[in-house]
This record gives C-alpha cells, sequence and structure tokens, in this order.
C-alpha cells in the first residue's frame, strides 16, 4: 500500500482551503492500493472533511491530546477530532517535539487515545542534524518507536523525517534513506507481534515531485508526509499519480 499524506502546518484560511480541495478532487481518484490524506489546521478540519471525505481522502488532525477532555486551554482532543471529520492524527510531529515539548511518555499516551477513539495514529520519528552528526541516529529512531513496547500493536502509520531537512530544500541521500527505513522496519518487527498490523513507512523531509520517485523506489519507502508542496494542489496531486 503507498501512503501520501499533506501536512498544512499553519496555513491557509478557509477560502484557499475551499479552492484547494475543489482543484485536488478534480485531478485524483484514490483507488485500491493507495491512500490519500490531508492535515490541515484545526479550524479547517469541518471544511476540509465535508469536502474530501466523501471523495475517499482522508481528513488527519495535525495533533492531539490524550484526555477526552478537561481544562487542557488550546488543545484538542481525539472525540473532539472524529467529530470534525478526522479519521487519522499526526503524532510526535519533529516541530511538536522541538517548539512544544513533546515527549516520548506523553506520545505513548496519545497513541493509545487516538486508537480508543478510532484514529489512525501517524507518529512521526527523526533525528536532528546535530544527532546524525554524532552517529546516533539509529540510537535515536529507536528510543522514539521504543514507546510501542508500551502501547502494544494497533493501527499504525509511521513517518521518518530526518529534522534536518525538513523546509530546508535538503533531502536525506538515498542511502541514508533506506538505512533508516530499514532499521524502522527491524524495530517494528522486533516490538510488535508478528502478523498484527502491516505498517507503512512514509519518508517526509522536502518531499517534491522531483525527489518522490527515486524514493518511491528504495525498499520500505510506501509514500511520503509532504510539506510545503502540499500547498499547491497541482503538486500535491502529481506526487499522488506518482505513488500510484
Amino acid at each position: 500500500m503507498r501512503c501520501v499524506v499533506a501536512n498544512w502546518k499553519m496555513n491557509l484560511a478557509t477560502q484557499e482551503a475551499r479552492a484547494f480541495c475543489d482543484d485536488l478532487v478534480g485531478r485524483i481518484a484514490p483507488g485500491p492500493g493507495i491512500e490519500v490524506g490531508i492535515a490541515p489546521p484545526f479550524t479547517l478540519l469541518h471544511l476540509v472533511s465535508g469536502l474530501l471525505r466523501p471523495k475517499g481522502i482522508q481528513v488527519f488532525g495535525q495533533n492531539g491530546h490524550a484526555e477526552p477532555k478537561g481544562a487542557f486551554t488550546g488543545e484538542v482532543s481525539m472525540p473532539q477530532l472524529r467529530d470534525a471529520g478526522c479519521s487519522g492524527v499526526l503524532l510526535g510531529h519533529s516541530e511538536r517535539r522541538q517548539f512544544f515539548g513533546e515527549t516520548d511518555a506523553a506520545l505513548a499516551k496519545k497513541v493509545k487515545a487516538a486508537w480508543q477513539w478510532d484514529l489512525l495514529p501517524l507518529l512521526c520519528i527523526g533525528e536532528t542534524l546535530e544527532q546524525r552528526d554524532a552517529g546516533r541516529t539509529l540510537e535515536v529512531l529507536g528510543q522514539q518507536l521504543s514507546i510501542l513496547g508500551e502501547t502494544g500493536p494497533g493501527p499504525l502509520w509511521v513517518a521518518y523525517e530526518p529534522v534536518w531537512a525538513i523546509g530546508t530544500g535538503r533531502r536525506a541521500e538515498a542511502a541514508q534513506v533506506q538505512e533508516a527505513h530499514a532499521f524502522i522496519r527491524a524495530e517494528l518487527n522486533r516490538l510488535l507481534p508478528t502478523g498484527t498490523y502491516q505498517v507503512p513507512i512514509l519518508y517526509g523531509g522536502s518531499v517534491t515531485p522531483e525527489s518522490f520517485p527515486e524514493l518511491l523506489g528504495l525498499p520500505e519507502v510506501a509514500g511520503g508526509l509532504v510539506g510545503g508542496a502540499s500547498l499547491d494542489p497541482r503538486k500535491f496531486a502529481e506526487l499522488v499519480k506518482q505513488a500510484s
């Protein structure tokens, strides 16, 4: 299965999002073997889910709190994401880890909460440039994946996003991507019982129509988590076609 997910981050407003969705549905028709998702800002979830879910395109929240309700000003709960039309949620994106102090312990709770509310977690993992230069890439990835030993098995996608390649125009070399994805697969096989869920591993980090075909040709690269290129419906549609 191939997976292509757009992360709009803190971009677009109502009219821009409506125009994007209208343009996109005229360009793609997801079929068997490919899953397409959009992760818009919280303010756009109702709009985007209403426009895209009938067309077979999934909608993801960009984050979700582990508690179903309570005094957590500024947060959004998993049942609220479901109510807004989401079928999945991004968890552990590098920007959440870097700027908002999201920890592995918190993410373990969030993964289990997502399952409780029938949301598909897309768990993001990746190393900083400092960690890669120190030769700690696999150590860091192993630590970030270790939360699955606590959560146990369940429906899951994983995105490997080298932090130093996000929004920089830089991309990990093919050998670096292949090494990381092979390690992630080995860790998933070790942490999760055999024969449970086949977890697709996406690549995220300046994915473009120019770079995507080579990435898709690498073992264990099931698709992409797309940032900047996902704000252009023509570019995003091209990525979907390449994955198809």
